[in-house]
């Protein structure tokens, strides 16, 4: 679900042109695919409040990776840093990944750099806000 650069050693399974980091795992590749799968459906569960939109389509998650001992680390941001859920978001895109199977710890990191655009949205995302 990174959009960055990969660093040496690193897998990674694409889904939607968004990536799940695996630096320096030994996860196997269809294990890594599977969680992905499942994680992407579950962050699609969270929505922000405002927004008719889930934050995945609306690219608010910036980067996860996962280690060997399935612990993910989540960066995401908002679309405004002032958003009023900006408290209770973490919370819920945490639990949504602690749903998906096997994962045994979550860590969301907020994050404001860079800034959260509308390009950053899925074309799903501006079909459904009527930005297209």
């Amino acid at each position: 679900m990174s959009q960055s650069a990969a660093p040496e050693k690193e897998t990674t399974a694409e889904t939607d042109d968004h990536l799940i980091s695996t630096s320096g795992s030994s996860l196997p590749p269809e294990e890594v695919e599977r969680i992905t799968a499942d994680l992407i459906s579950a962050l699609k569960t969270v929505y922000d409040p405002e927004i008719p939109v889930d934050i995945y389509e609306l690219g608010l998650i910036y980067k996860v990776d996962i280690d060997d001992d399935r612990r993910l680390t989540i960066d995401m941001t908002l679309t405004a840093p002032g958003c009023p859920v900006a408290g209770e978001m973490p919370g819920w895109v945490e639990h949504a990944a602690r749903s998906v199977e096997g994962i045994q710890d979550v860590e969301v990191n907020m994050v404001f750099d860079p800034p959260w655009g509308p390009d950053r949205m899925s074309e799903e995302a501006q079909v459904a806000l009527n930005w297209w």
